[in-house]
């Protein structure tokens, strides 16, 4: 019995030894910034950076040739030097090594000694990821001995270039590509919903020679970073089902398969009438696995978006996800973007659609892109999604914002977390992230970025955290402003607003990664604005409080003539048709210095009996709606035109269904203007107007080009366009807008 209890005594020690040790080491890995965190890294001390290296390359491999060449030159190697052997299973290496590599796609094993280091893939990829991460280890003044074994948790990671709006620039697709690369991230999906050899109108047609050379180098790009170029069509709009189409659509992935695409998607998402079905949808998809996928051999299976691409939209009494689960090839991975169109994705989630489509979804994540919030920038942390899904998904890409070089900061971490999900810090890898982007001035971009992660108010009610560390103080303040106690954390907020001027003059001016500043310059002028804007009105609260109307004034005219710099950007930068402008800290900095101008203004003119004006800087009119889909939807008001923020995907109006506005009060409307994206459902609509939201009056309307017009000129409370059939329509809204006199 004693005996029993001392082996069960040591081997409790043992398991509490080697969970220390690896726990010490991950530390260790962490600090070494090696993107992503390895799965496992057993350090055993370190030795001096050799100057000289002997490479010694035992698989064939042309990117992992072409990467070990920007590192190993003629300058530092040479048969004397530290030796380095590189290979994968196959190759001619120590087999007790061998057995040591995990045996998974993608993984790799690095035993390094102060005589030699050898790193081994278990195929050309895991092998490609293995020298990544040996380069890695390389930048340091010392090399770390030991062991590191490694592996992805999910097996197709990385974006799918997806969102409305500019498409990237090639520029800017060679940069995400490289950066995928760097990052061990093996898939980029192009799906640009602007290319219109992507979708209708000519997804039928061969790109012109000028872009099809484009893409050739992008795919070759991609090619020599082990990124699989995922190319995606969008024939859902206006379809066949037809053999025509069919071998439209086979011959148009043999053009791509001659320019070296080997891996394709087929797009669903946001269409509406005869493209919609599943059953068609099934059979043409499993058209091509047979026809195609599966006679090329060295193809990857096909991925398909579906038109019911999240838990909202699904409909289980229409069948169409069984459907597709019930009749798709087994090896067709079907992508999923959660409960609603943009969400983060747990445990619960995964059960329900995996069991709806009989695999395992392809994860679509809406982060970070801003099509529905384009006059954010989107620049927080990685983070909402769960850390015990790995096994639960087929694979995880990030839909990114049209601002390229600025998504890499999201990206950064998507790598990480799709990599090793459990071990994943978001905060970690988002300072990471910034320092990555902006080697130099990463400290200025950090003061940027916390202060801009939000979306604002949005349709879709996704949310960032913002300004968290100053959330508290600003709270702090205004309890004490508004109750008129001494402010005891004045000096902490002024060096916020001190520190934000000051990084956004570094941001302006450094010449650290002119790409990302080329995006975010408008916002940083933006932000520089606004943070003079929180100094002033500190001056405001002193000059007040030591009772000096000068200074106090002063102060007071120097804050709206900033508001009046930051109105002018807002109207004249970024001037897109759907969400123009420029917001910056709309979360906590900037309704924080707003409602501290107004409580000071305002006690101001009562103690010394002055009318200084305060702005009524919002819009009192609301959205009028009883479509589930647009309830959530913002209204904007701009120089009297109140708007719909257009939502971006197909809007199902049932018969009697509505949507409008309800003013504040009766306000004269001079004029309606709807633009949809199919003009058929107009002779359907009908324009309505009503002073108390229960006797209506129908406007005349007219068709003008791609618009509904309607001349209103009239006092009105309620204006709304209203489904008159009695059938469903189904449109996108482009614009919707009521001009106010």
């Amino acid at each position: 019995m004693n005996r029993q209890k001392q082996k069960s005594t040591l081997k409790m020690r043992i398991i509490l030894l080697v969970a220390f040790v690896l726990v010490s080491n991950f530390g260790f890995a962490q600090n070494l910034n090696i993107n992503p965190t390895p799965q496992q890294f057993v350090s055993k001390g370190t030795i001096k950076m050799p100057t000289d290296f002997y490479i010694q390359q035992k698989n064939i491999d042309t990117a992992t040739h072409h990467l070990l060449s920007t590192f190993f030159t003629s300058n530092n190697t040479n048969t004397k030097g530290f030796s380095i052997i590189i290979g994968d299973v196959n190759s001619k290496i120590s087999r007790k090594l061998k057995r040591k590599v995990p045996a998974k796609a993608e993984s790799y094993f690095i035993k390094s000694t102060d005589k030699n280091i050898t790193v081994i893939g278990r195929d050309a990829r895991g092998t490609y990821y293995g020298v990544r991460t040996l380069l890695a280890l390389l930048q340091h003044k010392e090399i770390p001995l030991g062991e590191i074994t490694d592996y992805p948790d999910v097996a197709a990671r990385g974006t799918v270039e997806g969102f409305y709006g500019t498409p990237w620039s090639f520029k800017h697709r060679i940069r995400q590509i490289d950066f995928y690369g760097e990052n061990k991230l093996n898939t980029y999906i192009y799906g640009p919903k602007d290319d219109a050899y992507h979708s209708s109108p000519n997804w039928r047609k061969p790109y012109p020679e000028n872009e099809a050379a484009q893409l050739k180098k992008l795919i070759d790009r991609a090619a020599l970073n082990h990124v699989d170029f995922v190319w995606a069509i969008h024939p859902g709009k206006d379809i066949k089902w037809n053999d025509e189409d069919r071998k439209n659509l086979l011959n148009k992935f043999q053009l791509m398969y001659d320019l070296g695409v080997r891996a394709f998607a087929v797009f669903f998402d946001d269409i509406s009438g005869k493209g919609t079905n599943p059953k068609q949808q099934a059979s043409l998809l499993n058209f091509l696995h047979t026809n195609f996928i599966k006679k090329k051999k060295d193809v990857k299976p096909l991925i398909m978006c579906p038109t019911e691409y999240n838990k909202g939209w699904s409909k289980p009494e229409g069948g169409y996800l069984k459907t597709l689960g019930k009749e798709l090839d087994p090896s067709i991975r079907i992508m999923w973007t959660g409960n609603t169109v943009v969400a983060d994705v747990d445990k619960e989630t995964m059960n329900w659609i995996n069991t709806e489509i009989n695999r395992k979804a392809f994860i679509w994540w809406n982060f970070p892109v801003s099509d529905y919030v384009r006059n954010h920038m989107l620049l927080g942390p990685t983070y909402g999604n769960g850390k015990d899904i790995a096994n639960d998904v087929s694979g995880f890409v990030s839909n990114p914002m049209e601002h390229a070089e600025a998504s890499k900061i999201a990206i950064y971490g998507v790598a990480d977390y799709s990599w090793n999900m459990t071990n994943y810090q978001p905060e970690k890898k988002w300072l990471e992230a910034l320092k990555v982007v902006m080697p130099e001035s990463y400290n200025a971009l950090e003061i940027f970025a916390k202060h801009n992660s939000d979306l604002g108010p949005n349709g879709h009610r996704y949310r960032r955290k913002e300004s968290v560390s100053f959330a508290p103080e600003a709270r702090a303040f205004l309890e004490d402003l508004e109750a008129n106690r001494e402010i005891k954390n004045f000096n902490v907020v002024q060096k916020e607003f001190q520190a934000i001027v000051e990084a956004s003059y570094i941001l302006a001016n450094s010449t650290d990664n002119t790409v990302l500043l080329d995006e975010i310059g408008a916002w940083v002028a933006q932000f520089q604005l606004l943070g003079q804007s929180g100094l002033s009105m500190l001056n405001m609260h002193t000059a007040l409080k030591s009772e000096n109307t000068k200074d106090f004034e002063r102060s007071y005219h120097a804050l709206k003539a900033i508001k009046t710099e930051m109105y002018k950007i807002d109207r004249e930068e970024n001037q897109n048709p759907y969400q123009p402008g420029i917001k910056t800290a709309t979360l906590v900095l900037a309704p924080f210095i707003d409602k501290s101008f107004v409580h000071l203004t305002n006690a101001y003119n009562k103690e010394f009996g002055k009318n200084l004006e305060v702005d009524a800087n919002y819009n009192p009119h609301l959205l009028f709606t009883n479509v589930a889909q647009l309830r959530n939807q913002p209204v904007t008001l701009r120089d009297r035109t109140l708007a719909i923020n257009p939502p971006l995907e197909v809007i199902n109006i049932a018969p009697k269904d509505y949507f409008g506005f309800e003013l504040s009060e009766e306000i004269r409307v001079t004029k309606l203007i709807l633009k949809a994206e199919s003009t058929t459902a107009y002779k359907n609509l009908i324009v309505e107007t009503s002073t108390n939201g229960t006797n209506w009056s129908a406007i005349k309307t007219s068709e003008k080009g791609e618009s509904l017009e309607a001349s209103i000129n009239k006092k009105v409370k309620y204006i709304r366009v209203i489904n008159a059939t009695s059938k469903v329509l189904a449109f996108k809204i482009n614009q919707f807008w009521v001009l106010l006199k």
